[in-house]
Parts: C-alpha cells; sequence; structure tokens
C-alpha cells in the first residue's frame, strides 16, 4: 500500500512540473517568479515578495509587484523586465530544455534577469556565463516550444 502511495504521488507531481513547463513563462500556481516582484531585481538588487493585490497578466501568467511604482514600470516595459527564457533555468535552456528554478538563483547580466535551477547549477553556469547565455538564446526559440 505505502509504494502504490508513493508512485500515485509521484504522478500526481509529474504531471503537475509536466503542465507547469508547458507554458511560456515559468509558473508555479499561476506566479510568475513563484509571486516575487520581477522590477525589484533591478530596483532593489534583491528579492522582493509581491502583493496579490498588484498583479498584472502578461503571457498567461500573473505578475506579482510589492508596489504600484514597479506594476506600472513592467506593464510599461515588460520584455525589459521580465526574466531571460520565461523564468526556465538559463543553464537549462542551454543545454535544449525547459527546467524550474529557484528564486535565489537570480542574476542580472547586461540588465537582462536570468534565474538557474539550484545554487549548485548556478555555480556551473557562472563559469562560463557568457557562451551559455549566447547558447541559451541561440536554443530558446526551439525550447520554448517545448511541453
Amino acid at each position: 500500500m505505502k509504494n502504490f502511495l508513493l508512485v500515485a504521488v509521484m504522478m500526481v507531481f509529474t504531471a503537475w512540473q509536466a503542465n507547469a513547463q508547458q507554458q511560456e513563462v515559468f509558473s508555479k500556481d499561476g506566479k510568475a517568479i513563484n509571486g516575487y516582484d520581477a522590477v525589484a531585481f533591478f530596483k532593489a538588487a534583491k528579492p522582493v515578495k509581491g502583493a496579490d493585490s498588484l498583479s498584472y497578466v502578461y503571457k498567461d501568467v500573473r505578475w506579482l509587484f510589492s508596489s504600484r511604482e514597479n506594476l506600472e514600470a513592467f506593464k510599461g516595459n515588460p520584455e525589459h523586465y521580465a526574466p531571460q527564457y520565461g523564468g526556465y533555468c538559463a543553464y537549462g535552456t542551454a543545454a535544449g530544455h525547459k527546467a524550474p528554478t529557484e528564486v535565489e538563483t537570480w542574476t542580472i547580466v547586461n540588465d537582462k534577469l536570468y534565474f538557474n535551477y539550484n545554487m549548485k547549477v548556478k555555480e556551473s553556469w557562472v563559469k562560463d556565463r557568457a557562451a551559455l547565455i549566447e547558447k541559451a538564446d541561440q536554443q530558446w526559440p526551439t525550447v520554448k516550444q517545448q511541453k
């Protein structure tokens, strides 16, 4: 019985994760960047949790903001503030696939926001960041179509 429950839980998780990665923008619970304010990474230079009352739908995902000013900035130029590769892992995109990300892995390079799968992956990504960004930029048009 325990094995059956474990398998059932794993199947539900796998189905949820596959569904989450079908979108162009990585989201959990329908919120981009796990509910963090995309603009704050640029203005406050740190992750800042957004508020449900300050949201905007962009690319079929809800984006949350910590202030009306940040919400308006995003609405005025979402392509600037939205993370590269839809918020999927930059390292994974360079390798040709979508991978979920963690907020604490954020980096801004040349005024663009990037995320990685976890801190260990970020360490690898940083070592060859320029080449990996170039490769991910080439891969993204194909990767974003993946289910």
